[in-house]
This record gives C-alpha cells, structure tokens and sequence, in this order.
C-alpha cells in the first residue's frame, strides 16, 4: 500500500461560520483571517493504491460552476485534482475506487463533469466505483432546508445514473486496512476512513474535524447540523486517537497536513504538525 496526499484546490469560508460559538478574539490566534473575516482553506484528498485498487478520498470542488457561484467561495491558487494526479503518473481514468466522505460541493464536487459538448454531466473517473454511506445517501437526496444548498444535485443525482454508485454501511472494509466508521454531527452518515499503514493508524478527517484549529472540543462549525452530537462524537474519538496514536490527516487546514495528539492537564491538544510523508517517515 502506498498514500499519496493530492491538493485539489484551495478556497475560503467566513471564519465565524467555521469557528461557531469560539470568539474571534479566541480562534484568530490560531487560525488567521484575512480582513473580511475569511479564512483560507484547502480541498485536500487522500489517496490510497494497493495493487491495482486506487482508492481517492474525496475530490474537492470541481470545476463545472459558474464564475458566481465560484465567487462567494474565493478560490485561490493553482492546485487542481487531475494536476495533482498527473504529478503521480496517473489521470482520473486510472482511479478504480472514489469515495465520498459526504457530498457537499467541496467534498464531491469534481465527482462530476460536464460534458465537453455542454449537453449533460458525466462521471469525472469513468472506471471508479463511487462510494457512499447508505445513511449519507439517503439524507442527501432529502436534504432539510438549513443544508440544502450544500448537495448540488448536478454532484449527485449523474452518480446514481451512471450505474457507478455503491452504497454501504458502517462499519465497513473497503479493502484490508481501510476501515471506514461514521459520524453524524456534521451531517448525517459523513463517511471517515481509517488507514492502517506502516504500522500507524491515518484518521481522514473530513469534515469531522476540518482543521487542527478545531481539535479543542468547543470548537465545533456553524455548519454542523447536530452541534452536541458533534461534541460527543469528537470527544469519543479524540480520546480513541490519543489511545492509539492516531494520524490525523486534514482535509481542510491549509497550514497544517497532519496532526498528532497528546493528553494534558487541560484536554486532549495538538502535539505535532507536519506533513503526511515527515510522520510516516519517523
């Protein structure tokens, strides 16, 4: 098995909505905005190859918006999906597995493509079996009001037609050591894969812990649909990745790749940052 970490873009979020009830004055120490509060943040995917499986974790926003829509997100920078894949000798034809931790845009955006002709959408990884939590699935395609505006049916409903989709349920083996739980504070069902290697465990976080500013238990987003479900489930597993000397490897933290953590006298904290390749180097 070898994991490779594929940068598929960088974006921006108002730094409240992502720090809910934590004060400014509080998280800008850590985590820095810029002056309209917006903070900067990466669309970072995971992937995983063992023999002929290419598993990718997650693909960022994609690139079939409009510039509007585009606009209230400020992408930045050069980082895309298939650049990124091209610098490993692979195009998206070669991934066997894409799986979806959720599918809000910035998660499953580059899921799919709209066609060169402009006629319709298409499977961005024509030969990957896209995988979905049932759970998430089915929340997805039913979303309440305060969530709606995060599933984009254009990243959802062209999965289902292609034939590709496969849904499962937690806890499930993707493949050995790839083991896959769920959590449903963010949003019901969100998919969080655990990957042994090398004799470590890499926690994909996801949108269960965005940043390794959000390690600190009351900092928990404005975007999660069950904020104290949220609270118990971080604080569960946080405690299970002390134990256990977890890597977390963050999707969203554009200064920090990974984490390790530690226990104190005041909580569970930040212990080392680094990059993915520095721990697994040690």
């Amino acid at each position: 098995m070898k994991l490779f970490s594929i940068p598929s873009g960088n974006f921006k979020l108002d730094g409240g909505a992502m720090f809910g009830v934590v004060p400014k004055s509080i998280w800008s120490k850590i985590y820095p905005s810029d002056d309209n509060n917006m903070i900067p943040l990466s669309m970072r995917c995971l992937l995983v190859v063992d023999g002929e499986r290419k598993v990718l974790i997650d693909n960022g926003i994609g690139n079939k918006q409009g510039n509007k829509f585009f606009g209230h997100y400020h992408l930045f920078g050069d980082e895309n999906l298939s650049g990124s894949l091209k610098q490993i000798g692979l195009t998206p034809a070669d991934i066997t597995d894409m799986f979806l931790t959720h599918l809000h845009f910035d998660h499953a955006g580059g899921s799919i493509n709209l066609r060169n002709d402009g006629t319709g959408f298409e499977p961005a990884f024509p030969n990957a079996r896209y995988w979905v939590s049932n759970d998430h699935w089915n929340w997805a395609n039913n979303p309440n009001r305060r969530e709606k505006a995060s599933f984009l049916k254009e990243n959802i409903i062209p999965i289902l037609e292609s034939g590709q989709l496969n849904l499962f349920d937690a806890p499930f083996e993707l493949l050995k050591g790839f083991q896959v739980k769920t959590y449903d504070g963010h949003t019901a069902g969100q998919a969080i894969p655990f990957i042994k290697y090398k004799g470590r465990t890499i926690v994909y976080m996801a949108d269960f812990i965005p940043t390794s500013a959000h390690v600190p238990l009351p900092y928990i987003m404005s975007y999660d649909t069950q904020p104290l479900k949220s609270l118990t489930e971080k604080e569960k597993f946080l405690e299970e990745a002390v134990d256990n000397s977890y890597i977390l490897f963050f999707e969203h933290d554009a200064f920090s790749e990974c984490c390790t953590l530690i226990r104190t006298e005041k909580g569970i904290k930040v212990n080392k940052k680094g990059t993915l390749e520095e721990f697994l180097a040690d």
